[in-house]
């Protein structure tokens, strides 16, 4: 699975250099605090290459808590934006398929395929669905708002919601609306590019997801106060 999506990766960035010119970002997101005794560290990065239409897109996220890596996947995507026409203004998502490959809790791949733009009153907004070498289906749905406090000052309340359409025991996860993180993030921008920050966040696992927590002796909710540092390049 893994090959062709790599030969499109590598197509994507030229075609786009002869439409559009190329251009490349990359943007990471690390904090840390203490829950339930123990360490918490999470990261999350991003980085993209292409024009403006055309783009391959790379993404990680994770969590360690007590030195031990619960959380880790990496993803690989090719995008395009839709109803573009020459112009970026006007096109506000892009069409996005390709890889999802996790490591923790338990080692899986997936194919995915989704959308990610800018929804009306300029939320960010994705929605991917997932296809796992087991045959499981599920979905993520993320959400974020920049509200300037000042110049320099930007409160983000961000949401996640995670579904299933499946029971999967091995992963701790119930069928339907399987958990839910909520946040709220503040962070003073020393450059654009460089802003440490302070943050709340819910995470709630639902339903028969939670009951499977508990029943492995875990909390079906946590609330943490975190901080970090975002940059991009």
């Amino acid at each position: 699975m893994i090959l062709p999506v790599l030969a499109l990766l590598a197509a994507t960035p030229a075609r786009a250099m002869e439409e559009d010119g190329t251009f490349h970002r990359v943007d990471v997101e690390l904090d840390g605090t203490r829950t339930a005794g123990a360490s918490l560290f999470t990261w999350e990065g991003a980085a993209w290459i292409g024009g403006d239409r055309d783009k391959a897109w790379f993404r990680t996220e994770g969590e360690i808590r007590g030195g031990e890596t619960e959380q880790a996947e990496i993803w690989a995507l090719l995008s395009r934006a839709i109803g573009y026409s020459g112009n970026i203004a006007d096109s506000f998502w892009d069409a996005q398929f390709g890889l999802r490959q996790d490591f923790e809790p338990e080692p899986t791949s997936q194919a995915v395929i989704g959308i990610e733009g800018m929804a009306p009153y300029f939320i960010e907004t994705g929605a991917h669905v997932f296809l796992s070498d087991e045959g499981d289906v599920s979905a993520r749905i993320t959400q974020s708002l920049d509200l300037p406090l000042t110049q320099r000052l930007i409160a983000e309340p961000h949401i996640e919601l995670n579904l299933s359409a499946q029971d999967n025991e091995a992963r701790q996860t119930g069928a339907g609306l399987s958990d839910i993180e909520a946040g709220l993030q503040l962070r003073y921008e020393i450059t654009r590019k460089f802003a440490p920050y302070a943050g709340i966040n819910y995470e709630r696992a639902i339903g028969e997801t939670a009951g499977l927590r508990r029943a492995e002796g875990e909390q079906a909710g946590d609330l943490t106060l975190r901080l970090g540092v975002r940059f991009w390049f």
